[in-house]
């Protein structure tokens, strides 16, 4: 059965935060849990669990986080502000996936506003492996069988037509799609058998679904033993963006 998270419900988890770079930010947790609302002594969900993670980083102004990698498939959703991300420019909505123990980054933030993005996974990650910690390159070195994934798309100008591929897709179902739907219409999602699960997050309007109302940067998981993901446009419309990750691997 999908989850889902408002981006009502979620502002109770709204916590101020600093990585082991010493960038500052504020952290609200969507969906699963993280470093930094775990209770000490928590054991760690196994690496190839499905196990969804979602939550919204708001990266101080004249921040800059180190280039790092993560052990699980990722994406992040730039929703607010701007900033660059290695070579990209990123600024709503820009669209980035980068595979398991791929290393990305700089993030910059911008000097005025810094940069609002979601962190997307499937699967549980300990956190971040800064790339200026030499310890972390010998273990990324080490990985067997590794490549460099990243994928970006963005910024996207305003949407044209009600459906658009934005990445992919790629042979293990790796795909982002992109909705506009008039107020009322219905939306029937791709098949999510075709890959690792997928989110939903909503960047305008609002989506309804089984008598729930979910308003801007709220979000939905969908596994992928669910049926195609249904639901509805709101009042005032629907703009969403659904990313599948890979079918699962073990990393």
């Amino acid at each position: 059965m999908p989850l889902t998270a408002s981006a009502e419900a979620a502002r109770v988890n709204r916590r101020r935060g600093s990585a082991a770079d010493g960038v500052c930010f504020w952290h609200t947790l969507y969906l699963g849990t993280t470093r930094y609302n775990m209770a000490p002594g928590t054991p760690d969900p196994a690496p190839d669990a499905l196990f969804p993670m979602a939550f919204l980083v708001e990266q101080d102004p004249g921040t800059t986080a180190s280039a790092h990698y993560h052990q699980q498939d990722q994406f992040q959703l730039v929703v607010r502000g701007h900033a660059s991300l290695g070579l990209h420019d990123v600024r709503p909505v820009t669209v980035h996936f980068t595979g398991a123990h791929t290393a990305y980054g700089p993030i910059r933030a911008s000097q005025d506003e810094g940069v609002w993005y979601f962190t997307l996974r499937n699967g549980f990650d300990p956190g971040a492996r800064f790339m200026t910690m030499p310890e972390n390159r010998v273990a990324l070195r080490a990985v067997p069988g590794r490549s460099h994934r990243e994928s970006v798309a963005g910024p996207l100008q305003a949407a044209s037509a009600p459906g658009e591929t934005l990445l992919g897709p790629d042979p293990d179902g790796m795909t982002a799609w992109r909705y506009r739907l008039d107020p009322g219409a219905p939306i029937s999602g791709p098949d999510p058998a075709d890959g690792g699960g997928q989110y939903w997050v909503i960047t305008k309007g609002s989506l309804t679904r089984q008598g729930e109302t979910l308003p801007p940067l709220s979000c939905a998981f969908v596994f992928p033993n669910d049926a195609p993901f249904q639901a509805g446009a709101g009042p005032s419309g629907l703009e969403v963006i659904a990313m599948q990750f890979p079918r699962r691997t073990t990393h």
